[in-house]
């Protein structure tokens, strides 16, 4: 039976939402997790949008943008937990997917758009991590994809006022959301297309100067606003150490060579199974496909001109070039389109290879009706019928539907994401030790709500603990460093407690580690 595009494209629609909402919010909180969630809540609680706190102390290391958008939802919604503060990134991995959509059907058509689309949604890191995080960096991505397409854009139109100006402007809000890399972004980029393009005293031009001052104004005034709430000392040494401190300068020797080696295969690993399409590269005539398409042409350049950054630093996380895989995907898609049409070998291995990997899955898909570990799991039959049913069908369809094969491994990947929300996210969470601080920590913040409680002085607490004491409690727990009250509760290390006259009362447990626990208790 045929199956029109048109009715794959509506399948992997619908398919979005059992494949990333259902369970969004069962895990506990990461660390990162808990420093945006508690930053936005203590902008809630106190009132104060303008200077970020963490336990009541300024928090420098980003600027507030991303904690806006949290504490807007949470106050939106009346909720301020897991589910909550995830939903915007999968809103905004959406918007992104819809804003590569946006970009590419007008020039490719309808099926390639989608593919590209998809292809950032359904490549392994983001549908088995990032999207089911409360982190910056898929909203930072998209920002900085789009400031790339401003450029390309407006530079094929020779346009500069409205380059500069919309550039600058993404940028400004690029910086809001997670400080310079956004000015690190815009600059190597401009810098090499407009060599690249032979138009390189543009970037002196008025049109430039001009959105120069846009960035510095909408910057300037809010730390201009900032600046009457607390002292501008510590904020950019802040942040650009927070931009630096991850850089060769700051390892060895071995470690820098060890990454360098590392990256490209570790790059590969991590946004599988799409990243294989850049064995595509491997033909006589590569360089001059891509030479065809200036669009093709400007996503390497941009992608060559950004990513070093990331492979010359040892310790960096996927996540950080989110906004650059787009382009190696658009590009992979671009050139691997032509193996196909010439039914080469390494379009045939690559076929086969996927095929397999289908079959397999598809195969062990069965697995939870045997499995002791997830017989808790409610309604166990018919999720694992479901499962089996989604995913075969699928393999099917990529099997016999050799002009629809990418379309349905697409269906593939979000009904494989169903079934790991089914089974792998209740395993996970049963068996994590986060899901026992975090209740540890809720009770606590209720058995102590009607008590004031510190932190004492500089202790490193961790930042999802953190959050949940607040949240339950529903006020700031601030940190106190003289002035101690003897009838006043304290969170302390156990190795503080020899020097002080210190009463226990509870013990708080920590997530990571072989670390002993936090003690509440009182300072005589």
């Amino acid at each position: 039976m045929k199956i029109s595009n048109k009715i794959l494209y509506i399948l992997a629609l619908i398919l979005l939402f059992p494949a990333f909402l259902p369970n969004l919010g069962l895990l506990a909180f990461i660390d990162d997790e808990g420093i945006r969630s508690l930053v936005a809540l203590e902008m809630e609680l106190s009132g104060n949008w303008i200077t970020p706190t963490l336990h009541g102390d300024y928090y420098y290391k980003k600027p507030p943008l991303f904690n806006w958008i949290l504490g807007a939802w949470y106050q939106v919604t009346g909720q301020a937990n897991e589910f909550y503060a995830r939903l915007p990134t999968v809103a905004i991995m959406f918007a992104y997917a819809a804003s590569i959509f946006g970009v590419l059907g007008p020039k490719y058509g309808t099926k390639f758009a989608f593919l590209s689309a998809f292809l950032l949604i359904t490549c392994g890191r983001v549908i088995f991590w990032e999207s089911m995080l409360s982190l910056i960096d898929m909203t930072f991505s998209w920002v900085m994809f789009m400031l790339f397409m401003v450029i390309y854009h407006f530079m094929e139109k020779q346009r500069y006022w409205p380059l500069f100006l919309l550039s600058y402007l993404l940028t400004a809000i690029g910086f809001m959301l997670k400080g310079l890399p956004a000015v690190v972004f815009q600059g190597l980029t401009l810098l090499m297309y407009f060599i690249y393009c032979g138009k390189i005293k543009k970037l002196f031009s008025l049109a430039h100067i001009i959105g120069g001052l846009v960035f510095i104004v909408l910057i300037g005034g809010y730390y201009a606003i900032y600046d009457q709430y607390n002292s501008l000392e510590n904020v950019f040494a802040t942040l650009f150490t927070e931009s630096s401190k991850r850089t060769a300068a700051n390892f060895s020797v071995g470690d820098t060579i060890g990454h360098l080696l590392a990256f490209p295969f570790e790059l590969i690993y991590h946004f599988v199974p799409w990243t294989l399409l850049v064995l595509g590269f491997i033909r006589k005539d590569a360089l001059a496909l891509i030479r065809k398409d200036r669009f093709i042409t400007f996503c390497l350049l941009t992608f060559g001109a950004n990513i070093w950054i990331y492979w010359i630093s040892p310790e960096v996380y996927p996540r950080y070039f989110l906004m650059l895989m787009p382009l190696i995907f658009i590009s992979s898609l671009y050139v691997f389109d032509f193996h196909k049409k010439e039914n080469t070998i390494i379009y045939r291995i690559l076929d086969r290879l996927l095929l397999i990997i289908c079959v397999v899955i598809s195969l062990a898909s069965w697995a939870p009706l045997f499995a002791e570990s997830v017989q808790f799991i409610p309604n166990l039959i018919p999720k694992t019928l479901l499962g089996v049913i989604l995913l075969s069908s699928a393999t099917i369809g990529y099997y016999f539907k050799k002009e629809q094969r990418f379309l349905y491994l697409i269906l593939f990947l979000l009904s494989f994401r169903i079934v790991f929300n089914f089974f792998v996210l209740p395993h996970r969470n049963a068996n994590d030790y986060g899901d026992v601080v975090r209740k540890q920590a809720q009770h606590l913040g209720t058995t102590y709500q009607d008590q004031e409680l510190y932190v004492y002085k500089d202790l490193l607490m961790e930042p999802a603990l953190s959050f949940y004491m607040t949240n339950t409690r529903g006020q700031i727990i601030p940190r106190k460093y003289q002035g101690f009250q003897g009838d006043a509760l304290y969170i302390v290390h156990p190795d503080t407690i020899p020097k002080l006259n210190f009463e226990k009362v509870d013990s708080l447990l920590q997530r990571h580690g072989n670390k002993p626990t936090y003690f509440i208790g009182k300072i005589k």
